[in-house]
């Protein structure tokens, strides 16, 4: 099968919430049947709060209050910089913006148990390499939420701080054209214990996870990114219910444990190295029921897992119109595919350097090319689903021939193998219980 790239954003767009509605009930992100509003989530007034009045020292008064005490901030600009050293609130009414003075961060929350709310922060300083940024957390237990960022470098860095929660903000980056020169929306570096939820983010570079544990990342919705997430060194997260659309990467896990990814949508993680789900160097892992739509690949597995007592586990998810669903390179046995739908993608596998398929423990999948029967009426195959590619044969032997794929040429040699049993190509997998219908059917 060869598809038509690149679709048209509208109808990928329409497409990936169609099926993420009828596939993926209680999916947050997912479950409306049209775009939702982009805007941060709306938060309540504080019960009984001081005023500041736009153009008041708001460091003046950031300093002057108590622990427990909340600021709440007239509508306008209230200039930049602030740092909150108390364990305060500072909420916003509709219209408050505190406003970057063009250098370094523009809010710092360095209290523990400090609560920054429902304001506008717009802007930072332009220097990357001191991480200038919109937002900055460096205490336990801060709570970000409902605030709108725009025009800054980094839009919210959170740095060796534990238990903070980040929840229905709207981060925008910079679109500047050149997507490796915007700042992350998101950046977490030494964080344990945080609770990312429900945040719209948009037009920046990553959402980074470094050195970080025990990181819930949940029904957020990523849109025109790099990498959706990026996790390094970060063990024992979850990332759930998320809708990634239009990134390069969604999720990419390298040198990390004890992964969940369930129920997440990405789609349109395009071009040359478009990847929705991608591993190196990495160790036990879920990845389930998840939606991967029109995605140049589908899941990556350099490497993963590791250790011998480790495995990863594919099940339940739905890989729909990508250019290939599961690429293994240097990785093979401890892997473990059940229970998935394989349906109109151009392959289902491909095997990279030292990858071996054949070593992966398929059953149960459905694929849409499978040309077995169903004589005892069980719902499972009576013959074993067996991939066989000449394309993939010679590409293993000879990588340059990669530039081919998809090509008039490879495509005719792929058919003429097929017809003359003397070129039959190796096996690339075999699933010994095709199921003969797919989990998801109302797609």
């Amino acid at each position: 099968m060869t598809l038509a790239r690149p679709l048209p954003a509208a109808a990928l767009a329409a497409l990936a919430l169609a099926l993420a509605a009828s596939a993926s009930a209680g999916c947050a992100p997912c479950a409306a049947a049209g775009e939702p509003p982009l805007a941060a989530a709306p938060v309540a007034r504080p019960a009984s709060c001081r005023v500041v009045a736009a153009g008041e020292p708001l460091q003046a008064a950031v300093d002057a209050a108590a622990a427990g005490d909340a600021l709440c901030l007239g509508a306008g600009r209230h200039p930049g910089p602030v740092v909150v050293r108390t364990a305060l609130t500072l909420w916003g009414e509709p219209g408050a913006v505190i406003a970057s003075a063009g250098d370094g961060t523009t809010v710092s929350l360095e209290a523990a148990g400090a609560r920054l709310a429902a304001v506008t922060v717009d802007g930072s300083g332009a220097r990357y390499d001191r991480l200038d940024a919109a937002v900055l957390v460096a205490a336990d237990d801060v709570v970000v939420e409902g605030v709108t960022v725009t025009g800054a470098v980094y839009g919210l860095l959170v740095s060796k701080a534990k238990q903070v929660r980040v929840r229905g903000n709207h981060l925008r980056g910079s679109k500047d054209p050149a997507v490796g020169l915007r700042g992350d929306n998101i950046r977490l570096w030494e964080t344990d214990d945080i609770e990312i939820t429900d945040n719209v983010l948009e037009d920046g570079r990553d959402m980074v996870v470094w050195y970080s544990r025990r990181a819930h990342i949940r029904g957020n919705r990523v849109l025109r990114a790099r990498y959706g997430t990026h996790f390094m060194y970060s063990h024992d997260s979850h990332v759930e219910d998320n809708h990634y659309l239009d990134v390069t990467v969604g999720v990419f896990v390298m040198y990390t444990r004890g992964v969940e990814l369930r129920r997440n949508v990405i789609a349109n993680a395009a071009g040359a190295s478009g990847i929705a789900i991608g591993f190196k160097d990495g160790g036990a892992a879920v990845v389930a029921d998840n939606l991967l739509v029109h995605d140049e690949i589908g899941i990556y597995l350099d490497a993963t897992p590791q250790r011998r007592d480790e495995r990863v586990e594919i099940t339940g998810n739905a890989f729909r119109l990508c250019r290939t669903a599961l690429v293994f390179h240097a990785s093979s046995d401890r892997v473990h595919v059940r229970g998935n739908d394989f349906r109109g993608n151009e392959q289902v596998a491909r095997v990279d350097g030292r990858g071996d398929a054949l070593a992966v423990a398929w059953h149960g999948n459905y694929y849409d090319d499978y040309e077995g029967y169903d004589l005892d009426h069980d719902g499972v195959g009576d013959v074993p689903f067996e991939l066989r590619s000449f394309a993939n044969q010679l590409v293993s032997t000879r990588p340059e021939l990669a530039f081919f794929h998809g090509t008039p040429a490879l495509t005719m040699a792929g058919a003429a193998a097929h017809l003359d049993p003397l070129y039959r190509p190796k096996a690339v997998l075999v699933d010994v219980a095709p199921r003969m219908a797919p989990n998801r059917k109302g797609e």
